[in-house]
């Protein structure tokens, strides 16, 4: 990405604040015309002191009133800096607040209306999208900090500088502006240089950053296999490619950085030798005053030189991670698909037709799928993992969409469907349901914003969790993430209560439950899924063989349909999941137990 391609996408976020700009930038002019006020008292102070020195009487009236005046105007001088430069710096301050700002809300924004494909890509993993778009932020935010609050105002003081030096003399004035090339030349060079391995860089910190949220969640499974020693070395690994990274673009920095010192120091000797030379041989307005004016003026037009690696470093920075966080926040194929369709009524009928579907890391997950899932009926999937079943649900859910095929829904395409009243008439419960960081209440709360106090508690009734919370010493504002895994699944199964919806998925709903809480909760199921569609995948043979109908899947494809019954009797996939279910059960010696 290209400086001026960084600025065109920057500026829809900096135009909201231009009247903070328009304000920075006033500020800026004045703050750099006082920044030459240094130069011109010098200059004229020391020519009114030499001339007093040789008129061959020292006058300390006079002298007295040359240091009272240059007083006042340093003074007052650095009194009005203070006040521009505290008034430019809290303008530059609130645009570069603002902007991180909006910058990070649309980034969020974004993310949550990206479909599932997008974070099922390769590269677009937790740690790694929070690194793209934390870098991103930072560096875009701190580009702005750095034109608005420091390179504007440097380079129209440089800029002042070499007009007044010019004006002064032509020469002294070239040869200050034949070494600010120079220097730019040298650090253009080093960021060239020195691109590949802030790509790199970048890269390590977001293989960093992912490692470490996997090793947080993975906490328990390291613990357990006694890994922590091969899970510190894959750290180690990438910490030390990185550390490696690094010093070799300091080794480099510092390499060029020296050239640069040496071509700035060079051009303050050039200016010293031909100011002092031209008043030497009485050059025409050439006096000792402006041997010290032309040194002042050329060191506020190498200040932005001084000042350049730095911000050049973020503005490379800002380049690299520029285009992680763009790439973050317009990725437009994979937006949610708008669609309008809004019935008055969902009835629920289901349809696939020659369904294929491959997921964006090239599983080929489903093949030409054919189903007919009927409203007020129970229709379940069954099959040995990776058959394609929750891969059902998510195109159900349009969190994805099939390559091939249509999906209807009451005979109108899915996709034109609008997808939040879609998902408003679903209801979705899975094996393992995200519990947010908020109490109880605001938990279950989440089926409907809406709902009343006296709502939620009956929802929590008809999840059997309601005795349990009230046993807290808090209740329902008992913090959600403190329950075990069991009264979690029961909190989310409570929300699709409070939910209400006429179309339910269920993925494995009680497998994280104990088998007293696994019947209550197949009841309040059992009493939920009346005069609605329902899916259900599971595992438990007691949810299965109450469904109306059953799709057995292999591989993708789906190999049988019917009745439990019939489907037994058949032979084939089903009858061997049930028989193994029974088995692992130890079924007949549960019946002669209970029969005893």
């Amino acid at each position: 990405m290209s400086l001026l391609k960084l600025f065109k996408k920057l500026w829809p976020f900096v135009r909201p604040y231009r009247w903070l700009v328009a304000c920075t930038l006033v500020l800026t002019l004045f703050g750099s015309t006082i920044a030459q006020v240094n130069a011109i008292v010098l200059d004229r102070t020391v020519d009114a002191i030499n001339e007093l020195v040789m008129s061959g009487g020292l006058s300390w009236r006079r002298a007295s009133g040359i240091l009272l005046v240059i007083t006042i105007v340093l003074l007052g001088k650095e009194l009005l800096a203070v006040i521009i430069s505290y008034a430019q710096n809290f303008f530059g301050e609130k645009i570069r607040t603002f902007v991180s700002r909006d910058l990070a809300q649309r980034a969020v924004d974004r993310i949550l209306s990206y479909r599932m494909a997008f974070f099922s890509r390769s590269g677009n993993e937790a740690g790694k999208l929070q690194t793209r778009i934390d870098q991103g932020v930072g560096s875009l935010s701190t580009t702005v900090q750095n034109t608005f609050i420091d390179l504007l105002p440097l380079f129209t003081s440089a800029l002042l500088a070499l007009i007044l030096m010019f004006l002064a003399n032509f020469y002294v004035g070239l040869t200050a502006s034949v070494i600010v090339p120079v220097y730019i030349y040298i650090t253009v060079r080093q960021a060239r240089r020195l691109r590949g391995w802030r790509e790199q860089m970048r890269s390590y910190r977001e293989q960093k950053s992912h490692g470490i949220v996997n090793i947080i969640e993975s906490i328990n499974v390291i613990k357990s296999f006694n890994r922590e020693r091969i899970e510190s070395d894959k750290q180690l690994n990438i910490q030390t490619q990185l550390t490696d990274n690094q010093l070799r673009t300091r080794k480099v920095m510092l390499y060029f950085d020296g050239w640069k010192r040496f071509v700035q120091q060079m051009g303050t000797v050039l200016i010293i030798i031909l100011t002092a030379y031209l008043v030497l041989i009485n050059y025409p307005g050439m006096t000792i005053g402006k041997i010290m004016y032309h040194v002042m003026l050329f060191a506020n037009v190498t200040a932005p030189i001084t000042q350049l690696q730095r911000i050049f470093d973020t503005l490379n920075d800002a380049l690299i991670y520029a285009e992680g966080y763009f790439s973050v926040i317009e990725s437009e194929p994979d937006v949610e698909p708008a669609g309008h369709y809004r019935p008055e009524h969902i009835e629920g009928k289901l349809e696939l037709q020659h369904v294929d579907f491959t997921y964006p890391n090239g599983t080929h997950a489903l093949h030409d799928i054919n189903m007919v899932i009927e409203p007020n009926h129970i229709t379940a999937f069954v099959g040995l993992s990776g058959a394609g079943k929750s891969t059902i649900i998510n195109l159900l859910d349009k969190f994805y969409e099939p390559q091939e095929g249509r999906i209807l829904l009451d005979g109108v395409d899915l996709q034109d469907y609008d997808t939040q009243y879609l998902r408003d008439h679903i209801g979705l419960v899975l094996q393992k349901n995200h519990i947010f960081d908020g109490t109880i209440m605001e938990n279950i709360r989440y089926g409907n914003p809406n709902a009343t106090d006296q709502e939620v508690e009956e929802a929590a009734r008809k999840a059997y969790i309601y005795d349990q919370v009230m046993a807290l010493p808090n209740g329902f504002q008992s913090q959600a993430q403190q329950l075990s895994g069991g009264q979690q699944q029961r909190i989310a199964i409570a929300r699709m209560f409070l939910k209400n919806p006429p179309i339910i998925f269920l993925d494995e709903p009680t497998a994280s439950l104990d088998a007293v809480a696994t019947e209550q909760i197949k009841n309040s199921l059992d009493a939920i899924k009346q005069g609605r569609t329902v899916i259900i995948i599971s595992h438990s043979i007691s949810q299965i063989i109450d469904s109306d109908l059953v799709y057995a899947l292999r591989e993708g494809r789906v190999e049988q349909s019917g009745d439990p019954d019939t489907l037994y009797r058949k032979g084939g996939i089903y009858k061997d999941i049930v028989d193994a279910s029974a088995r692992s059960l130890n079924v007949d010696k549960l019946a002669k137990t209970i029969s005893q």
